[in-house]
């Protein structure tokens, strides 16, 4: 199958003042734009099949600068959650509340005032970026990396999944501003190839070209397998 890079947008006003932007039209601040143009240089090397994104503009910026040549494609499933009342609100005044400990603990149980359980938010993500990668393994092979720009949470929630651990344990993984996640999905099990890189070399992400291997009785280990012992890595 494609392998699938998930890109979080680069730090927001909202981010830098500690606040909740949900899905408010709030934009990069300068060591976003940063970090999104930084992003951009190291994406140069991998050759994407497709760019798909969350509306939000804080997205479309972090796109603009990484990847200027590119026309992404919106996808509503990536949207951020819908965190309704507590959208634009102050991170200290939010841990007060009796429902910050239930996201904290038991996030597959908080469903927000008037907004989005995040159970469904993580449904509909994981829907989003599985169909998109069926469709780009057909259209382009398994060979194709694709992108898709996302957030925190978002991030975090197709993460789990892959990992095949209960939503109530994503407040485990990281998901930092401007980093770059990798999951290939295979028919048996996802992998999860990075997690929140913030600076590594990403080329190395692109398989190899597959070898054409002769039908024997005694085959190789199908792509779907991990390899025991731990693999010669991806510069094999």
């Amino acid at each position: 199958m494609a392998t699938l890079l998930l890109l979080r947008h680069g730090r927001t006003t909202a981010n830098a003042d500690g606040g909740l932007a949900g899905r408010q039209p709030v934009e990069l601040d300068e060591t976003g734009r940063a970090q999104a143009s930084a992003v951009g240089g190291r994406l140069r090397a991998v050759p994407l099949a497709a760019v798909v994104t969350s509306p939000l503009i804080r997205c479309w910026q972090t796109l603009e600068l990484a990847l200027p040549g590119a026309a992404p494609v919106v996808e509503e499933g990536l949207i951020e959650c819908g965190y309704g009342a507590w959208e634009g609100q102050p991170l200290k005044k939010l841990a007060k509340e009796p429902l910050w400990p239930v996201v904290q603990q038991h996030p597959s149980a908080a469903v927000f005032p008037e907004g989005e359980a995040m159970a469904a938010m993580a449904a509909r993500a994981v829907a989003a970026v599985r169909t998109w990668d069926a469709r780009i393994t057909a259209e382009h092979g398994p060979e194709a990396v694709w992108l898709a720009c996302s957030h925190g949470d978002v991030i975090k929630a197709i993460v789990a999944d892959a990992l095949g651990v209960h939503l109530d344990l994503f407040q485990r993984i990281v998901a930092d501003p401007a980093s770059v996640t990798a999951i290939r999905y295979t028919p048996l099990r996802p992998f999860l190839l990075r997690l929140n890189d913030t600076g590594g070399d990403l080329a190395g992400l692109v398989p190899p070209p597959k070898r054409r291997r002769r039908a024997t009785k005694a085959a190789g280990p199908a792509d779907s397998d991990a390899p025991v012992g731990g693999g010669a890595g991806a510069g094999r």
